[in-house]
């Protein structure tokens, strides 16, 4: 099972402003435009970033998110 949390190196009860900055973060980061050494390893950390963030930035995700994990 993935950890949103993890990936996106927040806590579980972070505000939604820090998970948008922490994905942000790590989008910037990891963007395969921005990583042409290293294009296929960035591409998987982006769109793991971008499920995460996906989940936790919609209320209603991230409490079936909290309450049975990922499915």
């Amino acid at each position: 099972m993935k950890d949103y949390y993890k990936i996106l190196q927040v806590a579980s009860d972070a505000s939604p402003e820090v998970i948008q900055m922490a994905y942000k973060a790590l989008a910037k980061k990891y963007h395969p435009d921005l990583n042409p050494n290293d294009k296929e390893g960035a591409e998987k950390k982006f769109k793991e970033a971008s499920e995460a963030y996906e989940v936790l930035s919609d209320p209603e995700k991230k409490q079936k998110y909290d309450q049975f994990g990922h499915s």
